[in-house]
């Protein structure tokens, strides 16, 4: 049983609704959700031009393999309307997933584990050490707590 830990994000349309579709879809496809982040409300990052986004990360538990587990959360996003036209773009719902247990994933560019960005993102970290503030990260060696800590990333976070 592999532990995993998904950030979830929408800043398109009704974005809480979206933002409920998935939770429950992952629910469902993935066994019961172990832990849940508050949502945050937070600026885009990367393309900046457009909509606030809801973010929050979730902890499941599961048996799949890591492709798997990539393979259904992109089916969860393509059922609630994402289409990838720009990478960074507006989206419906976006599951990027974080860690699978403390493995270290190079798959690319399928797939990399942890998720390379995680360390500069603070719209990640900081649901994230809502729920795991002692996780460490298998790269970096140092827990959830300590990478928000350094993080460099300015941009406000704001529960709702």
């Amino acid at each position: 049983m592999e532990t995993v830990y998904l950030q979830l994000g929408s800043n398109l349309g009704d974005r809480a609704a979206w933002m409920h579709q998935a939770i429950e879809l992952i629910g469902q496809q993935f066994g019961g959700i172990k832990l849940k982040s508050s949502v945050y409300e937070t600026a885009a990052w990367g393309v900046q031009n457009q909509q606030d986004f809801l973010n929050q990360v979730i902890q499941i538990h599961t048996t799949l393999t890591p492709i798997q587990v990539l393979q259904q959360c992109q089916a969860i996003e393509t059922e609630l309307g994402r289409t990838r036209t720009e990478h960074w773009g507006a989206r419906t719902m976006d599951i990027d997933i974080l860690f699978i247990s403390d493995k270290i994933i190079d798959q690319a560019p399928q797939l990399i584990v942890p998720h390379p960005y995680i360390a500069e993102r603070k719209f990640v970290l900081q649901p994230l050490e809502e729920i795991a503030p002692e996780f460490i990260h298998p790269i970096f060696k140092q827990s959830i707590s300590q990478l928000l800590y350094l993080c460099k990333d300015q941009g406000e976070v704001r529960k709702i």
